[in-house]
């Protein structure tokens, strides 16, 4: 029982990592402020101008609108169309209509892992008061702390990463969730999502997650040690 209480606790600890990732990411993929604020800095609306294809702020709005529409519906092929010289269009290619198929994959993988971390945090957090109710706090604020330690150690990592080669991490994401190049195609997507568009967002999406575990472990921590300051006493 014993042995099994501890592995419950590891698995506790690695789980928050996740949770918070994950979490992180879900948010990231339905913020409209998160397109907004990225089109608008990167001038997305001039590069579409520099290619013909004239939209307006509200127009553009509505196409990242409609891609998290997309993302949380049960349609497998996204179709957005636009209008281009008093006639409507596909926005995306083939190619990129099937990159975004993958790209949903991907997402809804991350719904359903954000939900599994999320059931097991909640289920140990529970059963634990039952299984040991002297010991309850203390371990749980142990296990918040260890799980936000490694927390910040990874997005350290990842920071790191971003800083000194995001553009490498970047490709390499692609070609190891990818197993199509369909993710480089020539098209309105690319326009859509340039490279730093990425780069904001996975620096939003990092320190998201950093301000979460300190907070968490700050708290955890701080109960910890008064807890030890009371029995010292």
């Amino acid at each position: 029982m014993k042995i099994l209480s501890i592995v419950a606790r590891w698995l506790f600890v690695l789980c928050l990592p996740v949770l918070l990732l994950t979490a992180s990411l879900a948010w990231a993929t339905n913020s409209q402020w998160l397109y907004n604020h990225g089109s608008h800095k990167y001038g997305v609306r001039q590069s579409l101008s520099d290619s013909g294809l004239e939209l307006t702020s509200s127009e553009l709005e509505k196409i990242y609108a409609g891609l998290i529409s997309y993302f949380n519906s049960d349609e497998e092929y996204i179709s957005l169309t636009v209008e281009k010289d008093g006639k409507l269009f596909n926005l995306f290619t083939p190619e990129e209509v099937i990159h975004f198929r993958d790209v949903k994959g991907l997402i809804w993988l991350d719904y359903w892992v954000l939900l599994g971390t999320f059931v097991y945090a909640v289920g140990y957090a529970v059963s634990s008061y039952f299984w040991d109710k002297r010991q309850y706090l203390r371990q749980l604020e142990w296990g918040v702390v260890g799980g936000s330690s490694l927390t910040l150690a990874l997005m350290l990592a990842l920071a790191l990463g971003i800083y000194f080669g995001f553009g490498q991490l970047f490709d390499q994401f692609h070609l190891l969730f990818f197993d199509n190049p369909h993710w480089s195609a020539k098209g309105f997507m690319l326009l859509l999502f340039p490279e730093p568009f990425f780069y904001d967002a996975t620096l939003f999406c990092a320190l998201a997650i950093a301000g979460t575990a300190v907070i968490l472990g700050g708290v955890a921590g701080g109960f910890l040690l008064s807890t030890r300051k009371r029995i010292a006493s």
